[in-house]
């Protein structure tokens, strides 16, 4: 039975697809892997779909098939509906996100919008409230065949890089109009790179502005006549493609990460989920950074995480905690630098939740923070002072991964394991695959 207040949702939706003169409502998810999915309705049929749901093939959608069934029903959540702004005022567009549930009603267990909100509601049992502000990095480039840049621009640059700066404009107007704040946007160091930084919110409302934000800002690039990619390493010798999150765990009002007596004014609440990400940072990489190119990026000299440290200065490490500002208390985070703008964001925030959540439950210790350059240490300090690497492969990332208890509860046992087979047949095909570099390194030679 409907509560009143989700019956006020459900009437806030139809009376607003009716002001907006809304034709299509497109019901959006994602698969397993973080693509986004979805169909349209009409109109005529939303008020059915919020009571009912929809039903679909999940046979189609990587990791939705169980061996009990594929059928699958989406149910939309009212607090998502909005327009497409970029689509025609007349018989208009509307999008809503949806949660996936078997034909008995139940949540689907391998639906990862599931996945977060189950990791949350164990949040919300211990009185906090999860908050992420990610910094999206990308690409504009000619076209999806080869990586050419539309520019060769650098860090902050202002001259006008046509369309990408106008594309950039666009991008941030039209998620504003979608109800998504963009705190800044700006060209970043590598050629036709570019950065948006997300307002930072709840997690799950942030996981699904993240998906709407790599659809808008691949639409409008498309049509004008580009391509927009987030793939994280595209080019040799230029930096990749990071999404550094912010987080911080409030209690009402009050950031629980906030000690105004502690030197670096962090709480021990915020030690702790600092040292559960340290811990756990390596068996996690494989959600954080998924794809077999992720971990082009995390190599030395590019402004990527290596290797598992933390500090207050340097944007180096994988771990850092921006400068306090007096009077900002609420501002005060932990920025987690590994993830990269292709990872599945509903599984990314799951795991980085679970890993902090975990340093608290058990009380980790915090070690010092690193004040040196860690990739100019010798790899016997580095040792001594108990820093490891992150993984270096997918290969190396699927074998950590295999043996985490924190991951497989995170994602669930169906999630993980069907993750892990993706991720391993993926690996395989890598390594059996011969590439550019080793024709033109090797066949002259041998």
């Amino acid at each position: 039975m409907l509560t009143d207040h989700h019956a006020a949702e459900r009437e806030y939706v139809l009376r607003s697809a009716r002001d907006f003169d809304v034709k299509f409502v497109r019901l959006w998810f994602t698969d397993i892997l973080g693509n986004l999915k979805g169909f349209a309705i009409t109109v005529d049929d939303l008020e059915d779909a919020l009571e009912l749901g929809v039903g679909f093939d999940g046979a189609a959608i990587e990791g939705f098939t169980t061996d009990a069934e594929s059928d699958m029903r989406a149910f939309p959540d009212p607090t998502t509906f909005t327009l497409l702004p970029w689509r025609p005022r007349r018989n208009a567009v509307a999008r809503i996100f949806c949660d996936i549930r078997t034909p008995r009603g139940e949540p689907f267990i391998g639906d990862p919008r599931h996945v977060l909100k189950r990791n949350l509601e164990r949040l919300s049992s211990l009185g906090y409230i999860y908050y992420v502000g990610p910094e999206l990095e990308y690409f504009y480039l000619r076209d999806a065949e080869k990586p050419e840049p539309l520019d060769t621009y650098g860090y902050y640059d202002q001259l006008s890089s046509n369309p990408a700066s106008d594309l950039r404009r666009d991008t941030v107007l039209n998620l504003a109009e979608m109800g998504i704040p963009v705190k800044y946007s700006h060209h970043e160091g590598a050629p036709s790179q570019h950065e948006i930084d997300l307002q930072y919110t709840d997690a799950l409302t942030m996981a699904d502005n993240v998906m709407t934000a790599r659809l808008v800002i691949k639409e409008l690039a498309q049509q004008q006549g580009v391509y927009a990619s987030f793939m994280p390493k595209p080019f040799t010798g230029h930096n990749g493609s990071g999404m550094h999150t912010h987080q911080s765990l409030f209690r009402g009002n009050n950031n629980a990460f906030y000690d105004p007596d502690d030197d670096l004014h962090l709480s021990v609440i915020g030690k702790r989920f600092i040292a559960g990400l340290l811990r756990h940072a390596s068996e996690i990489t494989l959600v954080t950074n998924q794809w077999v190119n992720s971990y082009k990026r995390l190599v030395p000299g590019y402004e990527a995480p290596v290797h598992v440290s933390w500090t207050v200065s340097n944007r180096l490490d994988l771990i850092r905690v921006p400068s306090y500002k007096t009077g900002y208390e609420t501002s005060l985070r932990v920025e987690y630098r590994a993830p990269d703008p292709a990872c599945n964001p509903y599984l990314a925030f799951s795991v980085l939740l679970a890993a902090g959540l975990q340093g608290i439950a058990e009380e980790y210790p915090l070690p010092s923070p690193i004040t040196a350059d860690v990739a100019g240490m010798p790899a016997e300090e580095r040792a001594a002072r108990g820093i490891s690497r992150l993984p270096t492969s997918m290969g190396e990332a699927i074998a950590l991964a295999e043996d985490s208890a924190l991951l497989r509860q995170t994602l669930g046992d169906f999630v993980f394991k069907t993750l892990i087979r993706n991720k391993k047949q993926e690996w395989e095909q890598y390594r059996s695959t011969v590439t550019d570099y080793e024709i033109s390194r090797y066949l002259p030679l041998l």
